[in-house]
C-alpha cells in the first residue's frame, strides 16, 4: 500500500506540483491550504510524513509543528519543512522544534521527493541485528522505535531516534556532523552544520539529566559528537 504524504502549502500550484512529483514515485500524496485543513488531515488521512510550508494565511508553520510534536499521536510524524524563509535562524528554528528536513523555495521538486524517501526510511527501515541497544539508564528499542531513560518513555523525532541509535552503537567514537548527517539521517550533508547541532540539543534535553551539562552525549570541539562510554 502507497505511503500518503500530505502536503500543506498556501500557494495550490506550488502543492499541485509536489503531489504530481509525489504520485509520479509512487506515493499516495494528499494536499491542504492551510493550518486548520491540515490538522484536519492529519486526523483523517494519517499520512506518513508531512511537508510543511511555513508561512499559512491562518496560522504559522512552526506553530503548527509545535502543536504536533506537543501531542502525542502526532509526536514522532516525520515533518520536512518547505518555506520561502532562507535565514538561518528560521532553519534552526525549525530544526529544534523537530523537523526531520529543511527544504528552501525555489527548490527541485525532484530533490524534494528523494528527501522524502531518505526520511522515511530511516523512518521505517529495516532494524538491524541488534533490536535493542543500553547505554546507562537509556535503553532504545528498534523494533518499537522506543525510548527509555530510568524506565520512563521519552517521545522523539524520527531524527533524534535516529541519531541518538548511530551513536549508541558506536560508544566513545567521534563522529563528525557530516557523519551524523550521513550515516544517521540518510542524506548528504547540505552545508548547514548547526542541523546537527540542533537535533543533539533537543536530545541532551530530552535524555540528560543536566543539558547543560551532558554527561552522555559529549561534544569533540572541532569535530561533532560522541556518546561517552560507560564506565
Amino acid at each position: 500500500m502507497a505511503q500518503t504524504i500530505l502536503v500543506v502549502d498556501d500557494d495550490r500550484e506550488i502543492a499541485r506540483l509536489v503531489r504530481a512529483y509525489l504520485e509520479q514515485a509512487g506515493f499516495r500524496a494528499v494536499c491542504a491550504y492551510e493550518g486548520g485543513s491540515a490538522v484536519r488531515a492529519i486526523q483523517t488521512e494519517r499520512p506518513d510524513l508531512l511537508v510543511l510550508d511555513l508561512m499559512l494565511p491562518d496560522r504559522d508553520g512552526l506553530d503548527l509543528a509545535r502543536s504536533l510534536r506537543a501531542d502525542p499521536a502526532t509526536a514522532t510524524l516525520p515533518i520536512i519543512m518547505l518555506t520561502a524563509r532562507v535565514e538561518d535562524t528560521d532553519r534552526i528554528v525549525g530544526l529544534e522544534l523537530g523537523a526531520d528536513d529543511y527544504v528552501t523555495k525555489p527548490f527541485n521538486p525532484r530533490e524534494l521527493v528523494a528527501r522524502v524517501r531518505a526520511v522515511l526510511r530511516r523512518t521505517a527501515g529495516a532494524p538491524p541485528p541488534t533490536h535493542r541497544l543500553q547505554h546507562g539508564a537509556v535503553t532504545l528499542d528498534l523494533d518499537a522505535h522506543r525510548v527509555t531513560v530510568a524506565g520512563a518513555e521519552v517521545d522523539l523525532t524520527p531524527a533524534e531516534f535516529a541519531l541518538l541509535a548511530l551513536l549508541m552503537r558506536s560508544p566513545g567514537h567521534a563522529f563528525t556532523r557530516t557523519e551524523l548527517i550521513e550515516q544517521g539521517l540518510g542524506y548528504a550533508h547540505a552545508g548547514l552544520e548547526r542541523t546537527v547541532d540542533s537535533h543533539i540539543k533537543n536530545l541532551r534535553k530530552k535524555i540528560e539529566r543536566d543539558p547543560d551539562a551532558p554527561p552522555l552525549i559529549e561534544t569533540v570541539y572541532g569535530v561533532g559528537y560522541r556518546l561517552r562510554r560507560e564506565e
